[in-house]
């Protein structure tokens, strides 16, 4: 059986999975034009090669109507904890002060949007269906978190472009690397503090944590968001388990890079291979 296995020791994101699926392929650059005739509005995906701790691997960044995304305190999304946008981690996407407030360029969909969105784009139903129960996954632990109904909790980052992007891409790629088994360590969350729309907020932020109700998960030694709720979904509706990585035969091995330089080598590792 064609096992994939995912080494979460430096967290999970959705962009920093997306670049270790990618990262699989012989032909990345046929990938990423794959990717970009996907057809979800304004985002174009870039890959570039990335070095950390003297390895080398895939960063793929999302431009959105050619720039990309600035978080809310004007941060480009790239340059935050780990590479990924750190306040879809701030988990401060669910609340509703952009009904008032003008964040430039920054859109926030609700799920009804994001479903349209999907619905429109040129993939397989199996891939809107994968994308659409990743969403779930976060509006309900959103909704949880704020103690709003699921229809009116709208993303903050995780209803933006490049989130979009992300988790299509996730999901895409899945379909055709065609796997028949999804294993993915415990997960690593990092600790300290965070800094979103309501406030300073512990690490894993509340809808990360929620998400990781019943998946065996760890802070680890480096300080900072490893974990998003966009890459915990991912996680969680792809994993037939989270466990050390199987006995299997390896026959490729994908580095998904993050922004940030942490001591620790900062990327998610994936093992493509057959189940012994």
């Amino acid at each position: 059986m064609k096992l994939l296995f995912t080494e979460c020791n430096m967290g999970i994101a959705g962009d920093m999975l997306l670049s270790a699926l990618l990262d699989l392929f012989e032909d990345k650059e046929n990938v990423v034009n794959e990717l970009n005739s996907l057809g979800i509005p304004d985002v174009t995906y870039k890959m570039e090669r990335k070095e950390t701790c003297g390895i080398y691997g895939t960063h793929v960044r999302v431009l959105v109507g050619g720039c990309e995304e600035q978080s809310m305190d004007g941060h480009h999304h790239d340059e935050e904890h780990h590479g990924h946008h750190h306040h879809h981690d701030g988990d401060h996407h669910g609340h509703h002060h952009h009904h008032n407030h003008d964040h430039g360029h920054h859109h926030h969909a609700g799920m009804e949007e994001i479903t349209q969105i999907l619905d429109a784009l040129t993939v397989s139903a199996k891939v809107k269906e994968d994308a659409k129960a990743v969403y779930q996954k976060i509006a309900d632990a959103e909704s949880k978190v704020h103690q709003k109904p699921v229809t009116e909790i709208h993303f903050h980052e995780v209803g933006s472009k490049d989130a979009i992007a992300d988790i299509v891409g996730c999901a895409y790629l899945m379909e055709k690397l065609g796997v028949d088994r999804v294993v993915f360590s415990p997960v690593v969350t990092g600790f300290g503090k965070v800094r979103c729309a309501h406030g300073i907020l512990p690490v894993p932020a509340p809808a990360t944590a929620l998400l990781l109700e019943n998946v065996p998960s760890l802070a680890g030694q480096e300080e900072g968001e490893l974990a998003t709720p966009t890459g915990v979904a991912l996680a969680i509706h792809y994993a037939e388990c989270f466990e050390q990585r199987p006995m299997m035969n390896i026959r490729k091995i994908g580095y998904g890079m993050g922004s940030k330089e942490f001591k620790t080598a900062n990327c998610v590792r994936v093992f493509l291979g057959d189940t012994l």
